[in-house]
């Protein structure tokens, strides 16, 4: 039997998201769209993000979050070689709250 066709990525869903207007209804559009075990993934995945750019070590990143070293390991992988819209938005965040890195602290792991 033939293998069916790729389906074409649909962008309704991205430029929704784009509209919501405050993180309680955006937590709320979540919260209908997705199960809650995808939920809890998609932020535990950020919040280790997050801690790699700070520049936290695996194992403290380990122990605050819960994650699996596997998890710890496909983030930072993202965060590298990804297309860098991630660490570009967590970046952004931190600079609009005054909390971005100075140039001396490193923003990833060695």
């Amino acid at each position: 039997m033939a293998k069916a066709a790729k389906k074409e990525r649909s962008m309704a869903l991205y430029e929704h998201i784009v509209k919501l207007k405050t993180p309680e209804e955006c937590s709320r559009f979540f919260e209908d769209l997705c199960a809650i075990t995808e939920l809890y993934a998609i932020e535990q995945r950020f919040d280790v993000a997050k801690m790699l750019h700070e520049g936290m070590v695996y194992t403290a990143i380990l122990s605050n979050t819960g994650a699996s070293s596997a998890t710890v390991s496909r983030v930072n992988r993202v965060l590298n070689y990804g297309t860098g819209a991630l660490g570009e938005l967590i970046e952004r965040v931190a600079s609009e709250q005054g909390n971005s890195p100075s140039e001396d602290e490193p923003t990833k792991p060695e």
